[in-house]
C-alpha cells in the first residue's frame, strides 16, 4: 500500500496516484472525508478510474488528460488526511492544525518527488491548501479553493432549524446508514437530491453509494473527528501569510456552491477579496459538495486554471475585475458591504468565537452535547417520577 511518512510526529499518510503526465495536481480533501471523495475530479482531469500506485513514473503522453483543452497529460495525487481513512490517527487534539496538515501535504509532494504542483483543496482541505501555499509558495503552480472559509467563527454553518437537526443527527449517527442520511442533506441541495434518474431519485442512488463507501472505509473515530474539527476551529490566515500568497504571483480560483449551508458563501467572497489581484471567483448552483453536484462545471473551471497557469496568464488578466465590473461578480459587493457596516454584529460574533475558542468546542460538538445531556436528564426525571408513583400506590 502507498504510504508517506510525515515529519510531524511520525504520522503515516495514505495516498493514491492517478493518470500520467508532466502536469502534477495535488488534491486535499475536507473534514471527515477520504481521498475517494475526489472521484469526479480524478476522472475529469485524468480520464482514469484505477490508481497507478504500483506503476513506475510514465513519460508524458500528449493529450493524455481527461478533458479537452489540456496540451499534456495530468498526474493526480489524493490522500487521506491525518485522522481519517487509512492514514494515522494521532491521539492528541493538538496534533491537528491546518499548519501541521499542510506539512503532511508537503511531505507527500516530497515523497513523490514533485517539485511543483497545482493544489486543489475542498472545505477543510482548502484551508490546508492555503497554509501550504503560505508555507511553501515556491511549490505551488496554482491554487483552487472549493467551498472554503477563513476558519474559526467562519466555520459556523447557517444557523436554522435544519442545521440544528443535522448537527444533532450527525453526532448521534452510529451506523453507515444513519451517517449517509445526514451527509446527503449536508452536502447537496434538496433540488439536486429530488431529481429523478430513471425510476429513482438521486437521493436513493447516492444513499446506496454513501452507505457502501462509509462501510468500506469505516466510520471515522471520535479522536480523528474532534482533531480535524480542532484544525478547522483554530485555522486563521494571518495578513503576512496572505501577503506571501499574493506576492508569489500564482493564479487562484475560489469555487463555491451558492447554497452551501456549511461553508457560507459570504466568507468565500471575503477571502476572494483578500487574495486580489490573483484570484477569480466562480459561483455555481450547488451545495457544499459542488464538486459532485456540478462536476463538469467544476472540472472545467479547474482546467481553465491549469491552462492559464501554464500559459503564463498574468494575475490581472486572470481575475478580469475592472473597476466597472458588471454581471454576477457585481453581486459580491452587497454581502461584503453589509458585513462591514454592521460592526455591532461582527463584534458580537468575534466575542462569541473567542469564548468558544477557549472552550475548544465546535458548534456541532457544543450543540450535540447539550442536546444529548438534555435527553439524558429527561430520562432520569421520568424514571424518578415513575418510582415515586409506584411507591405511593403501595
Amino acid at each position: 500500500m502507498p504510504f508517506c511518512d510525515s515529519s510531524e510526529n511520525g504520522t503515516r499518510i495514505f495516498y493514491r496516484r492517478f493518470g500520467h503526465g508532466s502536469t502534477k495536481v495535488l488534491l486535499i480533501i475536507g473534514l471527515a472525508a477520504t481521498h475517494d471523495s475526489w472521484g469526479p475530479q480524478i476522472k475529469g482531469l485524468t480520464g482514469a478510474v484505477e490508481p497507478n500506485d504500483e506503476e513506475p513514473e510514465a513519460e508524458v503522453i500528449a493529450g493524455g488528460g481527461g478533458l479537452e483543452g489540456l496540451r499534456e497529460g495530468i498526474e493526480v495525487c489524493c490522500f487521506d488526511n491525518r485522522g481519517v481513512g487509512r492514514s494515522s490517527v494521532p491521539p492528541k487534539k493538538s496534533e491537528y492544525t491546518t499548519t501541521i496538515m499542510a506539512k503532511d501535504a508537503l511531505a507527500v509532494l516530497d515523497h513523490l518527488g514533485w517539485r511543483k504542483a497545482h493544489v486543489l483543496g475542498h472545505s477543510m482541505g482548502a484551508m490546508i491548501a492555503c497554509k501550504l501555499a503560505a508555507l511553501a509558495p515556491e511549490r505551488i503552480c496554482s491554487l483552487a479553493l472549493l467551498n472554503v472559509t477563513g476558519g474559526g467563527f467562519e466555520c459556523f454553518p447557517k444557523i436554522d432549524r435544519q442545521m440544528m437537526s443535522l448537527a444533532f443527527r450527525f453526532l448521534r449517527a452510529r451506523t453507515p446508514e444513519q451517517r449517509a442520511l445526514v451527509d446527503l442533506e449536508t452536502h447537496y441541495t434538496k433540488e439536486y437530491l429530488d431529481e429523478h434518474v430513471g425510476s429513482c431519485t438521486r437521493r436513493d442512488i447516492l444513499y446506496q453509494e454513501y452507505v457502501k463507501a462509509i462501510s468500506s472505509s469505516g466510520m471515522q473515530s471520535n479522536c480523528g473527528f474532534e482533531g480535524q474539527v480542532n484544525a478547522c476551529w483554530t485555522h486563521k490566515m494571518a495578513s503576512k501569510e496572505l501577503d506571501k500568497i499574493r506576492s508569489a504571483g500564482f493564479l487562484i480560483s475560489i469555487i463555491h456552491g451558492r447554497y452551501d449551508i456549511i461553508a457560507q458563501l459570504v466568507h468565500a467572497r471575503r477571502l476572494f477579496k483578500k487574495l486580489q489581484p490573483c484570484a477569480r471567483m466562480v459561483e455555481l448552483h450547488g451545495g457544499h459538495l459542488v464538486s459532485h453536484e456540478r462536476p463538469n462545471e467544476v472540472n472545467q473551471a479547474l482546467i481553465e486554471l491549469i491552462n492559464a497557469s501554464e500559459s503564463d496568464v498574468t494575475p490581472e488578466e486572470w481575475s478580469y475585475l475592472p473597476e466597472k465590473q458588471t454581471g454576477c461578480m457585481a453581486t459580491e459587493a452587497t454581502p461584503l458591504s453589509l458585513s462591514n457596516t454592521n460592526n455591532n454584529v461582527a463584534s458580537s460574533l468575534r466575542t462569541f468565537y473567542n469564548l468558544l475558542g477557549k472552550l475548544q468546542l465546535s458548534f456541532f460538538y457544543f450543540v450535540g452535547i447539550f442536546m444529548i445531556g438534555y435527553e439524558h436528564m429527561r430520562s432520569i426525571f421520568k424514571s424518578m417520577k415513575s418510582v415515586r408513583v409506584a411507591t405511593s400506590n403501595s
